[in-house]
């Protein structure tokens, strides 16, 4: 099998622009063809005039910002209560045969369940307040940060547990001292993975869940058929994800870095 060569810089650049370049040309001509109604998919131009005007102005009763604000409080709930029962619960899987025999059966009947099912629950126990995406953020959150934390746990060499039981380290000190450490790497891979599907969760949850927040406000635009609105929370949606998932990158290269020292 031949060798797949890396792009360098230049290159890299070129393609990157060359495809950015492809697809708002593709989406410019659309429009000056009308292909699709104007009202149905404005000029990437409108799009980022209305972006940057629901930034100072608000719709439906936010601006832009106050929405992203309230969006990204209900996913940073619904994460961290994902990674505070997640992360020791691998663990004490790991440790534990009679614990990972206990949690299992529960575990695997709900983790199958997509989290945009537990909305009509969700909202029928929390109407339009912050419970409700909570939980529907932290059913999509949970699953990836237990299954990787067990999964970095598990393939701890045992001759380690056993040389840490010699000492008198108990179950606590193994977990905390022992087992996570070891499990950093894959336990953040997995919060990458768990941040993607929890922000994905909440602007499907804000849909229909929420009196505020970017999906809210795409629902309003939608249904007042202002396109460049709803183009505008996808933007916002996109960046916020982008920004997310380069932070936990960071975290993943730290967490590297810290083991090798």
């Amino acid at each position: 099998m031949a060798r797949q060569e890396r792009l360098n810089q230049g290159e890299f650049l070129l393609w990157t622009g060359l495809g950015i370049t492809s697809f708002f040309g593709v989406w410019y001509i659309s429009v000056l063809l009308g292909v699709v109604p104007k009202q149905f998919l404005p000029a990437p131009h409108e799009v980022l005039q209305r972006f940057v005007y629901l930034l100072n102005e608000p719709f439906s009763g936010y601006t832009l910002l106050a929405h992203i604000a309230s969006s990204f409080q209900r996913f940073l709930y619904g994460f961290l209560l994902a990674v505070v029962i997640g992360v020791p619960l691998g663990l004490l899987m790991a440790l534990s045969k009679c614990a990972n025999q206990l949690i299992t059966p529960f575990f695997e009947s709900i983790r199958f369940v997509a989290p945009i099912a537990w909305v009509p629950f969700a909202a029928l126990w929390f109407g339009t307040g912050i419970g409700g995406p909570v939980l529907v953020i932290f059913m999509g959150a949970f699953p990836p940060v237990l299954i990787n934390t067990y999964r970095g746990a598990i393939h701890v060499d045992k001759k380690y547990l056993e040389a840490a039981r010699m000492l008198g380290a108990g179950r606590l000190r193994l977990m905390t001292e022992v087992l996570f450490p070891a499990a950093i790497p894959s336990i953040i891979a997995g919060l990458r993975i768990s941040a993607g599907l929890g922000w994905q969760s909440l602007v499907g949850a804000e849909l229909i869940v929420a009196s505020s927040g970017v999906g809210y406000m795409m629902v309003k635009g939608q249904a007042s058929i202002q396109t460049d609105i709803v183009m505008s929370g996808m933007i916002a949606i996109g960046l916020i994800g982008l920004l997310i998932d380069v932070l936990l990158r960071q975290a993943e290269k730290f967490a590297i870095h810290y083991r090798e020292i």
